[in-house]
């Protein structure tokens, strides 16, 4: 199950980026998400991807 809060949601994808999955698209198909779907709800929480780094900041 994926954190609610803003916060703890980037902290965990970061961390699965980082220690499971090559790709943001690799993430997102495992959890049944769109990428457009992760980045909006990022990016209402105040988070943008740097896919140069892989990682939601």
């Amino acid at each position: 199950m994926m954190p609610k809060d803003p916060v703890m949601l980037m902290s965990f994808v970061n961390m699965k980026l980082r220690d499971e999955y090559r790709t943001l698209e690799d993430f997102c198909t495992a959890y049944g998400l769109t990428e457009a779907k992760l980045k909006a709800q990022m990016e209402a929480a105040g988070f943008e991807w740097l896919p140069g780094i892989r990682q939601f900041r």
